[in-house]
């Protein structure tokens, strides 16, 4: 008799990648050039915590994508999984497709745009008016693994 372990958690933070990071510390010397002329002793001090405030504001906004005990989480929503259709892997050209022109306004989207990738997941449930979730991730594989899973559980 085998005993089938239970389906593993799911959790995905859409961090921005480091090169957002590097990209921002452009901010430290367009800021110590405006403030220069205002007081010089204060412009580098105030162009370093423009940094530290923009990126920890990017890394404390960051949302979530999670798996677990039946709910998937994406942002601040959730949906019961036994509520969720058809999941669909969405390469680079497949998810500019769903989220741009002629798309339903209703869908619930969780894009990051520094994440090209991601999966559609159909919502089979009557009541909620968004046909479908459109979520990125750096590894929508295993976030579709997880999902198929958590509805077999």
């Amino acid at each position: 008799m085998t005993v089938e372990a239970p389906p593993q958690d799911y959790r995905e933070r859409l961090l921005p990648g480091p090169s957002l990071f590097v990209a921002l510390l452009l901010l430290i010397p367009a800021v110590a050039l405006v403030m220069t002329p205002i007081n010089p002793q204060l412009a580098l001090p105030t162009g370093i915590a423009m940094y530290v405030l923009i990126a920890g504001s990017f890394l404390v906004l960051s949302p979530s994508l999670l798996v677990r005990d039946g709910r998937l989480t994406a942002g601040r929503a959730e949906i019961p999984v036994d509520q969720l259709g058809e999941v669909e892997l969405l390469g680079s050209d497949a998810l500019r497709r769903a989220i741009g022109p002629g798309t339903d306004a209703r869908s619930y989207l969780l894009v990051r745009g520094w994440i090209h990738r991601g999966v559609r997941v159909e919502n089979i449930d009557p009541a909620d008016p968004a046909p479908q979730w459109v979520l990125t991730s750096r590894h929508p594989e295993q976030l579709a693994l997880a999902i198929e899973a958590a509805k077999r559980a």
